[in-house]
C-alpha cells in the first residue's frame, strides 16, 4: 500500500551496533525511507539516526541540518578541525557519554539521487554526523 509508514524498532544491542555498516547503493533507497520514517517517529527525542539503529547495515544516515532533515548514503569525513570533548546521549543507549568531535568537518556524501557532494558543516550539524558516522563505522559512544 503506497504510502504506508514504515517505522522500526530501535537496536539497543550494543553486539550489532559494534559491526560495522557496508557501502550503501541505489538499492538500499527503501531502508533509507525507513530511516527517515522512523527518524520522524523520534525527532521529538533525537536529531539523528544510523541504519544499523533500525537494524540495517548500511552507510546512511538521517539528520536535524537547522530547519531541514537531510539524508546521506556513504558519509565519509575527510577533515576536521578545532578538536573539543562533549557528552553525548544516543537513543541506542541509556545515558550519556563522553565524546571527542570536531567543530568543523568536510564530508563527501551521496545524496538521494546517489550524486556526489561535498561539504562543509559546523556546529550542531558537524557535531551529529560525526556521531552517526562513527555509528557507521560501529563506533559507539
Amino acid at each position: 500500500m503506497k504510502g504506508a509508514r514504515m517505522i522500526k524498532p530501535i537496536v539497543t544491542s550494543s553486539i550489532m551496533l559494534r559491526l560495522p555498516s557496508d557501502e550503501a547503493t541505489p538499492e538500499d533507497i527503501p531502508a533509507a525511507q525507513d530511516l527517515l520514517e522512523t527518524f520522524e517517529a523520534h525527532r521529538h527525542e533525537c536529531v539523528g539516526m544510523a541504519a544499523n539503529m533500525i537494524g540495517v547495515r548500511k552507510r546512511i544516515i538521517v539528520f536535524q541540518d537547522g530547519p531541514h532533515v537531510r539524508l546521506m548514503f556513504n558519509p565519509e569525513i575527510i577533515k576536521g578541525t578545532g578538536e573539543y570533548r562533549t557528552k553525548e546521549g544516543c537513543l541506542s543507549l541509556t545515558g550519556q557519554r563522553d565524546a571527542m568531535r570536531w567543530r568543523k568537518i568536510k564530508v563527501t556524501y551521496q545524496d538521494e539521487e546517489f550524486n556526489l557532494k561535498t561539504k562543509t558543516f559546523t556546529g550542531d550539524a558537524a557535531q551529529v554526523i560525526q556521531h552517526e558516522v562513527d555509528h557507521c563505522n560501529g563506533i559507539v559512544i
